[in-house]
């Protein structure tokens, strides 16, 4: 696929803004009047360049020597509206940086437009096949909820190949799924990332937002009559769908005087896939950790929710603890750790609250101590599912006090009513609940519904707030501070892209359990948001339940985990059955655990699947390559696949080991197999 891009004039409706300050620069004046038709050239990477007119306020972005992108522009709505092709005098300037991308250069292009100042910054390096953009908007009361570094209407892919545009969503709520539409077909808006790219070569446009710490970022995309594609990267995401919210994104400046746009990466990659790896990479980059780092082994364990839910009690749950003390001892990570994880309902176990009766859940943490276990909990800091007027457990607020308000009505999410992080009864209730945690000794904390923390509002208990993504930050890094390095940190229900910095491990979808389509489920995201593995510690595939499903079922669950890569289990163990022996066959099998040793997840071999999951999966590991070969529908199927698609060799001889059935083959060209209906193919191939 030839991937080129060309400007677009289209209407955006969403509203957007953010803050950014350069530092650490050198600053030196090369131009300040240009001539006629006059072009800045900024070159980077091997043969591209960004090509700057001066006169117009456009811009063209040139990989391989070849357009990609041309005509492109940046937008602000605040007070006023502003395009950097509107007429003015423009100006330029160069600063030599050295930061964590390696020594560039920042070209930026500023212009005067009705008493304010806007400026395009352009981050290039000479050994990176992709750039930073970035917009700042100085002035007077310049606050804005609306400001794009790259706005385009004229992308042109070519007529040729399987062209797809991916749809990445902003959490992992209510089942969303990635959507890797058809390019000729595709009208959506991205959060935060999109790439657009051929699925025969591989060939791909990335273009994706580092920085999450202020803005929401969308990426527009929309296939037009005349076969291109309008496109704008912007900060001001705000969606009753995709983002919960009811109300515009929040106005950004930096004491009225600045608004500056997330900076945005965008990059020409022979594999979209090492692209989507190398965007992860570079917001962690961007954003390093705030949580402390983990230097232990693969986490692994067991969950309540999985099966026993609301029937958890204390004798239930020394019971599981039992079956892996005693029933299931090669149930165990590297470190030979496992963690019992007492889910929603853990109240069961307590009365009067935190304050009151915990000997039930003191006696649980010293039982899984004794046995060699760690303990969990869970908690959702952000939530409330009480949603009446009562005391904050840990303050003397009330809970209406801190709820978030959109148009004056308290939001509602997934049933529970959504927690200003800025506010005081919201921080008193963490430090109440997590120092509590902290002395009965839990060891790890799952914590849920997140995304309630990242909600617009009417307005924050902290005036310096004003959007949901700085609460979030506020909300996010005083639970790291108070949990002061004591627990392992896993997200469930939780933003995508902002999340990263403040846990070690999230959940890559939403609830799953044992059927089939559960599996499938999973597997969509960790298809095509398997790169979260660059983002993250660790990304989860939720519990792994076995329950009374078919072998084959129960196959395509576990290795639903293992190549997402974590492993997570839910069945109710406290009692014998069927799911019982299933459990101690497959969660001690040696080879199989051997996968998640590192805990990196599986990349997609095709990525043409629309909403429904990828079939096929692959990862080196040690010098072998392996395949998971998935089979979703009812009827049993027959799979080729070419060892070149795969990184491999033709004309060279592999052996192939299927990893549940022990199975051995050599195979020359291709690996041909039949899957029954509902089932996997595991395979470890070597030369």
């Amino acid at each position: 696929m030839h991937l080129k891009i060309v400007p677009a004039r289209r209407s955006i409706s969403i509203l957007i803004s953010f803050l950014l300050v350069c530092s650490g620069v050198t600053v030196t004046f090369a131009q300040s009047t240009p001539k006629k038709d006059s072009l800045i050239i900024m070159p980077f990477g091997k043969n591209n360049r960004i090509s700057y007119n001066l006169n117009s306020g456009t811009y063209s972005v040139f990989f391989h020597d070849e357009v990609t992108i041309g005509r492109a522009f940046a937008a602000y709505e605040g007070k006023t509206t502003i395009k950097t092709t509107d007429p003015g005098s423009r100006k330029y300037m160069v600063s030599h940086l050295n930061d964590a991308w390696g020594k560039g250069k920042l070209y930026t292009i500023g212009q005067s437009y009705n008493g304010l100042w806007i400026q395009q910054l352009f981050y290039v390096y000479p050994g990176k096949s992709f750039f930073f953009l970035q917009v700042k908007v100085s002035g007077k009361e310049v606050a804005a909820n609306y400001i794009a570094p790259l706005c385009t209407d004229h992308l042109t892919t070519g007529a040729i190949g399987d062209l797809r545009g991916l749809v990445v969503p902003f959490d992992n709520d209510m089942w969303v799924r990635f959507d890797a539409q058809s390019l000729q077909k595709a009208n959506y808006t991205s959060s935060e990332v999109t790439a657009l790219y051929n699925n025969d070569t591989r060939q791909g446009l990335l273009i994706g937002s580092v920085e999450h710490t202020v803005w929401k970022s969308g990426i527009n995309v929309q296939h037009n009559d005349n076969n291109t594609i309008s496109l704008q990267a912007f900060g001001g995401l705000s969606d009753s769908v995709i983002t919960h919210d009811k109300i515009p994104h929040g106005k950004v400046s930096v004491n009225g005087n600045v608004c500056a746009s997330p900076k945005i990466m965008v990059g020409l990659f022979t594999d979209w896939r090492a692209g989507m790896e190398q965007y992860a990479a570079a917001n962690r980059m961007a954003e390093p950790p705030v949580i402390f780092k983990w230097n232990k082994a693969t986490p692994m364990g067991w969950n309540s929710w999985g099966m026993m839910q609301t029937r958890l009690n204390l004798p239930k749950a020394k019971r599981v603890v039992d079956f892996f003390a005693d029933s299931c001892k090669g149930f165990r990570n590297e470190d030979g750790t496992l963690y019992i994880d007492l889910d929603s309902y853990w109240d069961n176990l307590v009365q009067g609250g935190l304050n009151g009766d915990v000997s039930a859940l003191k006696e649980f943490v010293q039982y899984c101590n004794s046995k060699g276990l760690k303990p969990g909990i869970y908690w959702a800091p952000f939530a409330d599912w009480g949603k009446q007027d009562r005391k904050i457990e840990g303050s003397n607020w009330t809970y209406p006090a801190s709820w978030i308000t959109q148009h004056g009505i308290p939001m509602d999410v997934d049933g529970a009513r959504a927690m200003d992080p800025t506010h005081p009864g919201t921080q008193e209730r963490i430090l109440h609940y997590i120092n509590k945690f902290k002395e009965l000794g839990f060891e790890m904390i799952k914590i849920d519904f997140l995304g309630h923390g990242a909600l617009e509002s009417d307005h924050y208990y902290d005036p310096a707030v004003t959007t949901g993504m700085q609460a979030y930050k506020v909300g996010m890094e005083f639970l790291d501070s108070v949990l002061t390095g004591k627990m392992l940190v896993y997200a469930a229900i939780s933003p995508t892209m902002a999340t990263a910095r403040y846990v070690h491990m999230r959940r890559i979808a939403c609830d799953a359990f044992s059927a089939i389509d559960n599996s499938e489920y999973t597997l969509n995201s960790t298809g095509y948001g398997w790169w979260q593995t660059h983002l993250y510690e660790y990304v989860d595939a939720d519990h792994v339940v076995f329950n009374k499903e078919t072998p084959g079922a129960n196959r395509a669950r576990l290795a639903s985990a293992l190549v997402t890569g974590t492993l997570i289990t839910g069945d109710d163990f406290s009692e014998a059955g069927e799911w019982s022996a299933t459990g101690q066959r497959l969660l001690q099998n040696k080879d199989l655990l051997s996968i998640i040793k590192d805990g990196r997840s599986f990349r997609p071999v095709e990525g043409n699947t629309g909403k429904r999951a990828p079939e096929l999966f692959l990862r080196s590991i040690q010098g072998a390559t392996y395949l998971a070969i998935f089979n979703y529908d009812n009827n049993k199927r027959s799979f080729q696949v070419p060892l070149d698609r795969l990184g491999l060799k033709r004309n060279v001889t592999y052996t192939v080991r299927e990893l549940f059935t022990q199975a051995r083959a050599g195979v020359t060209d291709q690996i041909e197999v039949s899957i029954p209906a509902g089932d996997v193919g595991l395979y470890r191939i070597t030369q």
